[in-house]
């Protein structure tokens, strides 16, 4: 191991033990939220001395019209005028953030890679990444989700998803917090939580690459595994949220959720996963993150914006897939397997729509995370454990009547433990 005291070192070393090292920062991914932590990697990456000053940001290639009424690719908008039109309009991006769309040529020689896409999209890249980068090179994972391992039946982490991937003694942190993109972009006040081992100083010296006081603050802890999931499964119980606002309840109800929400997100947390550790929780990729999201995030918005449409279709006597209602809102179908055949289809087509409608060509990462969570629960014959959970998939895949999202609340004892 390289010595971070030798003077003589040189910049071949490795950059996870040496503080001599320049970090080339590489951001893999370009919508709204890594356009918007673009914004501060850039500036950090521009002032630290222990950084490249050029930052290079993937983007996937695309046409974008402009207000003129011409079309442009969106890496050339990116860098002549220094901003997202199509994923962060209105933000200037700084000078040094280069949008690159090529992928290798993004990540060549990267010290640092920043995920920040829909995992969906991993597997056909991490080839060319690993082939790519540093050999030294460590990874920072800001995607809510996670990946299921069809021979155990368990849960797997995304970051160790990219670490298998990459291989070599790869390393892959989170970054996970209460960070709503066009909030930050903007510089409003918030935290997030850096989930790292990869030991002194490069964990020091990756903190201050996303640092950037006071307006984004970033706390650093040693439990990966508690703040990845928390950061998938908030997801899942702001659908839950966005069901509870498309009912028009009240505060009370919702506040009610989010209890529950956290208690099923912690026990989810320490029955899949070693080592996870309670103070996890009361970070911002915890319960602040869990607020924000059941209150201003796209998958509520969405979610409500489902509710809404169901509460229609069930005014007008048409369940999902097209059943009839009879007066009660039941659906009169009977044969159970085709019910939940045309459940699945009508729903996910709804949840399409919604998306193309609402999110502007991004992705909603909720609905993923809910069916595979209800999955490994289904796999382990738990669902009975986790009935928040449980009803917001239902909710959302099976038909179920929006306003049964207060079961999955009141089937939790009051005083159930973490």
């Amino acid at each position: 191991m390289a010595n971070p005291n030798d003077t003589t070192m040189t910049m071949d070393s490795n950059p996870q033990n040496s503080a001599e090292q320049h970090d080339r920062v590489c951001i893999i991914g370009s919508g709204n939220w890594g356009s918007a932590i673009a914004t501060l990697v850039g500036r950090n990456c521009a002032r630290l001395h222990t950084c490249e000053t050029r930052v290079n940001m993937w983007v996937y290639e695309e046409d974008v019209a402009l207000d003129d009424g011409t079309t442009r690719k969106l890496t050339d908008v990116i860098n002549d005028q220094h901003e997202n039109v199509k994923y962060l309009p209105g933000i200037r991006l700084p000078d040094n953030v280069v949008a690159v769309p090529d992928l290798a040529e993004a990540c060549d020689q990267a010290t640092l890679l920043i995920f920040v896409l829909p995992h969906q999209f991993l597997p056909r890249l991490m080839p060319t990444i690993k082939a790519s980068c540093h050999p030294s090179c460590r990874g920072v994972s800001l995607i809510k989700g996670l990946d299921f391992c069809a021979d155990t039946k368990n849960p797997v982490l995304i970051s160790k998803t990219i670490e298998e991937a990459m291989g070599d003694d790869f390393q892959c942190g989170v970054l996970m917090g209460a960070n709503v993109a066009s909030e930050v972009a903007l510089g409003q006040m918030c935290e997030s939580t850096l989930a790292s081992n990869f030991g002194a100083p490069a964990d020091e010296l990756t903190r201050q690459i996303f640092d950037h006081p006071p307006s984004f603050r970033v706390q650093h802890i040693s439990d990966v595994a508690g703040a990845e999931v928390c950061g998938a499964l908030k997801n899942v119980i702001a659908l839950g949220a966005g069901f509870v606002d498309g009912l028009n309840l009240g505060g009370n109800t919702k506040a009610a959720l989010l209890r529950v929400g956290l208690r099923e997100m912690a026990k989810f947390c320490k029955v899949f996963f070693d080592g996870v550790q309670d103070q996890t929780f009361m970070e911002s990729c915890g319960m602040a993150d869990l607020i924000t999201t059941c209150y201003g995030g796209r998958n509520r918005k969405c979610a409500e914006a489902f509710a809404r449409e169901r509460g229609a279709d069930c005014c007008a006597g048409v369940g999902v897939g097209g059943a009839i209602l009879n007066d009660d809102g039941e659906e009169m179908l009977v044969d159970p397997h085709h019910v939940n055949l045309a459940h699945e289809k009508a729903c996910e087509e709804r949840w399409q729509k919604i998306e193309e409608e609402l999110l502007n060509g991004q992705k909603l990462q909720g609905t993923l995370s809910c069916k595979e969570a209800y999955l490994v629960l289904e796999k382990k014959d738990m669902l009975d454990q986790f009935p928040l959970i449980s009803k917001i998939h239902d909710i959302a895949f099976r038909g179920k009547p929006i306003h049964s999202v207060v079961e999955g609340v009141v089937a939790t004892p009051m005083q159930a433990s973490l």
